[in-house]
């Protein structure tokens, strides 16, 4: 399409617009309370949960409700004034309202209310709830200051979004963590340390480019222990490993595992979402599925069913999916998957280097995702505020940046 996609897009893959709709600007977050999510879980645990524990319903269903704090801290502010140590089955952003189910690993939990969450119990199920349990998301976002309200051109254009991994999924403005998980995927640990910590874009403020440019500098470390800020803790927690002695490998285990393992996942994302560009440029359909295309048959326009090969059979129900790049993807001849091999030669990588005998818990084997968006239940009100389900794994943002098409994501907030 003929729009102008911003920089910061093309940083994380995002290189194209799929819809003709002109957009209509605005804002989104100007509060938190404007971009809500509740997490949707599937029927099949919610018509099995018992009000009470007994033999059989031992684990307990938490409900994680938060504000203004992303998943990742939710979770240490929880441990840290309740006690309770909890699993989240999905990543939910900081600028938002959000509703997701959490679970703990025994009974001994405490309930109740923190700076910025509130922990409740739904009930005790069978077995511990999985992210496979997890349908999608259902979103409410108002639109603030758009040029126009009525979008219904737009509406019949939906189903061509793509669906790309979001801003979230690479730091947002910063869009540093792939560019780690590369250099973890290319055995440089060294250099992932230094672009953690020394990385900067035109989006970052004044006050951490100087952070950041003294830690050029081993000989600074102890000082920036001093005066680094309290939100830049995964920072704060590398530089005191490297302060006392631990090499690259070490000073980046002091990092959360599920963040940690966010660095390889988002630089999968960024291979995904260049490669989902190369095909919708090349006027593929990312809709309909091709011979030698993997499938996913869609169960009630909004769940992930079997994965399969399509040959020349109906195509009614299942949509294309790509290999996410991994140490079990083999090449045999699919579009998608010449591609995706394409790009990996490109990165100077094949398959197997995303097995890490250096750091064995970031490997990663591979997985699937569909490439259209699979958006349900989309409706409007007047005001411009917008109403749909998307997939477990999917962003509103990129149904989003179609809508709005933003001059400027950052400052419109994404």
């Amino acid at each position: 399409m003929n729009f102008s996609v911003p920089t910061i897009d093309r940083m994380a893959g995002i290189e194209l617009y799929t819809t003709h709709f002109g957009g209509i600007g605005g804002s989104i977050k100007v509060k938190n309370e404007d971009f809500k999510v509740v997490e949707l879980l599937s029927d099949s645990i919610l018509k099995d949960v018992s009000k009470l524990p007994d033999k059989l319903y031992r684990f307990p269903l938490l409900l994680l409700s938060k504000n203004g704090l992303d998943s990742n801290h939710a979770i240490m502010e929880i441990f840290n004034e309740l006690g309770t140590r909890i699993r989240v089955l999905g990543i939910k952003d900081a600028k938002a309202v959000t509703t997701q189910y959490a679970t703990c690993e025994n009974n001994k939990y405490k309930v109740g209310r923190t700076r910025h969450t509130t922990l409740s119990l739904a009930g005790y199920t069978k077995s511990s709830i999985k992210k496979s349990h997890i349908m999608g998301n259902q979103f409410e976002i108002r639109i603030t200051n758009p040029s126009r309200i009525d979008i219904s051109d737009f509406i019949m254009e939906i189903e061509n979004i793509p669906n790309y991994y979001g801003l979230q999924r690479f730091g947002s403005e910063r869009l540093v963590t792939h560019l780690v998980g590369r250099e973890i995927i290319r055995r440089n640990f060294q250099k992932a340390v230094d672009i953690f910590l020394c990385y900067t874009t035109e989006y970052d403020t004044q006050f951490s480019k100087e952070i950041r440019e003294k830690c050029r500098d081993p000989k600074n470390y102890r000082s920036i222990l001093k005066i680094i800020p309290k939100g830049m803790d995964l920072e704060r927690n590398l530089l005191r490993s490297l302060a006392n002695g631990k090499d690259s490998i070490g000073a980046l285990r002091s990092i959360p595992i599920n963040i940690r393992r966010l660095f390889v996942h988002a630089y999968q994302a960024f291979i995904f979402n260049r490669c989902l560009s190369d095909i919708i440029r090349n006027g593929e359909s990312i809709t309909k599925c091709t011979r030698n295309d993997f499938c996913f048959r869609v169960e009630n326009g909004l769940t992930l069913g079997k994965l399969m090969r399509f040959s020349d059979k109906d195509s009614t129900g299942l949509v294309p999916a790509m290999h996410l790049p991994g140490y079990s993807f083999k090449s045999t001849g699919g579009r998608v998957e010449s591609k995706l091999f394409a790009l990996l030669k490109e990165e100077n990588l094949t398959p197997k280097d995303f097995y890490l005998k250096e750091m064995q818990e970031l490997s990663v084997e591979g997985g699937f995702r569909q490439l259209p968006l699979m958006v349900k239940d989309f409706s409007y009100s007047g005001n411009i505020m917008v109403n749909f389900k998307i997939p477990v794994g999917s962003y509103a943002t990129i149904l989003l940046r179609e809508l709005m098409k933003p001059t400027s994501p950052t400052n419109s907030g994404f």
